[in-house]
C-alpha cells in the first residue's frame, strides 16, 4: 500500500509544482510525514530531491532564454550552501516536534507571501536603466542567501518564497530573471542540503523513487497543460491550503502529542 500511496502523493505534489512552480513543493514534507508516516529525518532528503530535480528541469528553459543572473545566483549560493549544512546540523539537535512547529511557521510565512504577491520591483541594485551595483547587491544578497540556506537545511524547503521577493523587491531584478535565478539558487542549496542529510538519514529508495518520479512527471504534464489556468486565483487557494495544513501540523504536534 505504501508504494501506491507514494505514487499518488507524488503526483499531487507534482501537479502543484507544475502549476505553481517551486512553491508547490512546500507540501512535500507534510505529505511524506503524515501521508506516508515517515520521520522528519527521512522526509527532508526526499523533499530535497524533488525540489532539486524539479528546479533543475524548470531552470533549463530559463537558461536558454537568458533569464538568469549568474553572478547574483553565485552570491546567493555561496552564502546559502554553507548555511544548509549549518541548518542540517541544527536540525539533528532538535526533537521532531520542534522542527514540525518551525516548519508550520515557515508554511504560514510562505502562504502570506503568496497572498501578498505583487509585481513591484525595487531599485537597490540598479544603476540607471542598465547595469547593476554589485557591491550593494552583495551586501543585501548574502544575508538573504544565508537565511534561505538555513531554511533549506533545517526544513527541506527550497525557499523560493523568500528568494524571489529578495531578488525583486530588495534588489530590483525583473520578475522573469528573478524566477530563473531563484531556480538555480534552489538547485544549488537543495543539492547541498541533500548531501548534508543523506549521510545521517535512512532513506527508503523505493518510496523515494516512486514519489520523486511521479512528482516530476506530473509537474511536466501540469506545466504543459496548465498555461490557461488563472494562476493568481490558484495561488490564493493554494495559500489557503497551506494555512490549513500548517494548522493541522501545529494541532497534531502541540495538542495531540
Amino acid at each position: 500500500m505504501t508504494i501506491p500511496l507514494a505514487l499518488a502523493l507524488g503526483a499531487i505534489i507534482g501537479v502543484l509544482l507544475g502549476l505553481l512552480g517551486g512553491g508547490g513543493s512546500i507540501l512535500a514534507v507534510p505529505a511524506l510525514v503524515y501521508g506516508l508516516g515517515l520521520d522528519i529525518e527521512q522526509a527532508i532528503p526526499i523533499s530535497l530531491i524533488v525540489i532539486a530535480v524539479a528546479s533543475a528541469v524548470g531552470a533549463l528553459p530559463k537558461i536558454r532564454a537568458h533569464h538568469v543572473e549568474w553572478r547574483l545566483a553565485g552570491i546567493f549560493a555561496a552564502a546559502g550552501i554553507p548555511a544548509t549544512f549549518v541548518g542540517a546540523a541544527i536540525g539533528r539537535l532538535l526533537p521532531q516536534p520542534a522542527i514540525m512547529i518551525g516548519f508550520a511557521t515557515v508554511m504560514i510565512a510562505a502562504g502570506v507571501r503568496m497572498l501578498l504577491d505583487r509585481a513591484d520591483t525595487g531599485t537597490a541594485c540598479k544603476v540607471g536603466d542598465s547595469g547593476i551595483n554589485w557591491r550593494r547587491c552583495a551586501s543585501r544578497s548574502i544575508p538573504a542567501g544565508v537565511l534561505v540556506g538555513l531554511l533549506t537545511g533545517l526544513f527541506g524547503v527550497g525557499g523560493g518564497f523568500l528568494i524571489i521577493p529578495a531578488l525583486v523587491l530588495m534588489l530590483g531584478v525583473e520578475m522573469p530573471i528573478a524566477i530563473g535565478t531563484s531556480l538555480l539558487i534552489i538547485v544549488a542549496n537543495s543539492a547541498a542540503g541533500l548531501i548534508s542529510h543523506v549521510s545521517s538519514a535512512s532513506i527508503d529508495w523505493s518510496i523515494t523513487t516512486a514519489f520523486v518520479g511521479t512528482a516530476i512527471v506530473a509537474s511536466l504534464i501540469a506545466g504543459h497543460f496548465g498555461t490557461k489556468i488563472d494562476t493568481g486565483r490558484l495561488q490564493r487557494w493554494f495559500a489557503y491550503l497551506v494555512f490549513a495544513v500548517a494548522a493541522y501540523v501545529l494541532i497534531d504536534t502541540i495538542v495531540l502529542h
